[in-house]
């Protein structure tokens, strides 16, 4: 599984508090993907947090 923040981010902080073996927020104040994959033991949170980022940034496949 992969997953991806895309430019509609607003650097909310849901993501990396809900999977931050994945997401972090960057110097730029926005959110970003960590890792290439996702970690098996990630997925389930990487999954949430897509599911509920405010404005749909977030993509995992």
């Amino acid at each position: 599984m992969k997953a991806t923040v895309n430019e509609d981010c607003i650097g909310c902080g849901m993501c990396e508090g809900t999977c931050p073996d994945v997401f972090a927020i960057n110097d730029d104040g926005v959110a970003e993907a960590t890792v290439e994959e996702v970690p098996a033991d990630a997925e389930d949170a990487a999954q949430e947090a897509a599911d509920n980022c405010p404005v749909s940034a977030i993509e995992v496949e």
